[in-house]
């Protein structure tokens, strides 16, 4: 069962990814971007992202710092798409069967 907490901070962060990108594109739909800007406007749903998985780095649960450990090497390899499901999955199952 997942906790009211946890739903609304879901909700809220789905709801930032999404300002993120429509905002962009309203604001800047009609101007030329850089490739620096064009690159940092592909990274403000990753940082949001970021902003989720960051409490774990200060977590003792032994899941949660493995889990950490696999999407951050997942990352290095994989687009961001996969890198979610594979870290998702990998803390679902941790947690599950490490505890």
């Amino acid at each position: 069962m997942i906790d009211t907490a946890t739903l609304l901070t879901i909700v809220l962060m789905a709801g930032v990814t999404y300002l993120t990108r429509i905002g962009g594109y309203v604001m800047l739909r009609n101007r030329v971007l850089s490739a620096r800007a064009t690159a940092v406007m592909e990274a403000a749903p990753g940082c949001v992202l970021i902003s989720v998985i960051a409490p774990a780095f200060v977590s003792r649960n032994p899941a949660d710092l493995l889990a950490l450990a696999i999407t951050f090497v997942v990352a290095t390899r994989l687009s961001m798409l996969p890198t979610v499901l594979i870290g998702v999955a990998s803390a679902g199952l941790l947690r599950h069967f490490v505890g």
